[in-house]
């Protein structure tokens, strides 16, 4: 059974609402604090204020929201680098499966910190230009090209960000005219990276035979093709 809780009695019981027993002084000498007061020189010891949480920064609204507001939950999940699958190596011919280069062959030259593959066609043989790709998207053949001679580590993901500028606001008379939008030029320094990879590959490319002309084709399926007894 559970202990019986004494009931709090008061040093000061009351006679009527409102009139205790003893008198303020009585109750001063009851209590003790004279002995307090003469322990600390004659005046009762006072102690620092404890710090108050900081006010929020945000008013708080006056009157509450008609409809539940979800707030975030704190996402503490750390990524994980992406796992390279063990088909692809630097240098395999990949095929590519989605994208503007659907079914192009081309040549995976390293991982991106992000995780994405980092290949190029190259682009004198099949037009497929530095570029990032997912691996999910791609297909790792049995064929590998001698990268050794490329040179790869400036090319980051910083180096295929792009420029964010900001929207100009049209005027009236420019809201209903067709503006003519100038592409975007490569940048010469794009250009020369670009030349300066594929210089490196086709030394490698043009020292195997029918590898450039396996490159410059396109893959695709045929009628009668069974996609699962391929060997690629």
């Amino acid at each position: 059974m559970a202990a019986r809780r004494t009931p709090k009695t008061s040093r000061n019981p009351d006679l009527i609402r409102g009139v205790g027993k003893y008198s303020r002084s009585k109750m001063y000498h009851k209590r003790g604090l004279w002995a307090i007061k003469a322990k600390h020189g004659g005046v009762f010891p006072r102690h620092d204020p404890k710090p108050q949480a900081p006010a929020p920064v945000e008013k708080q609204p006056k009157f509450y929201a008609a409809d539940d507001v979800k707030k975030p939950l704190a996402n503490k999940h750390k990524p994980k680098p992406t796992k390279l699958r063990a088909s692809i190596t630097p240098g395999t011919v990949l095929i590519l499966l989605a994208g503007r280069f659907m079914g192009k062959r081309v040549v995976f030259l390293k991982q991106l910190p992000s995780g994405l593959l980092l290949v190029t066609g190259p682009f004198k043989i099949n037009g497929v230009p530095l570029r990032r790709v997912n691996q999910a998207y791609v297909i790792a053949t049995s064929t590998k090209v001698d990268i050794s001679g490329v040179n790869v580590d400036k090319f980051d993901d910083k180096y295929f960000a792009k420029k964010v500028e900001k929207k100009k606001k049209k005027g009236e008379g420019e809201f209903f005219e067709a503006e003519k939008e100038d592409k975007k030029a490569l940048p010469d320094e794009k250009k020369d990276d670009q030349k300066a990879v594929d210089v490196a590959l086709l030394k490698s490319i043009e020292g195997v035979p029918d590898l450039k002309a396996y490159l410059a084709a396109r893959f695709s399926l045929k009628a009668g093709m069974k996609p699962h007894e391929l060997v690629f």
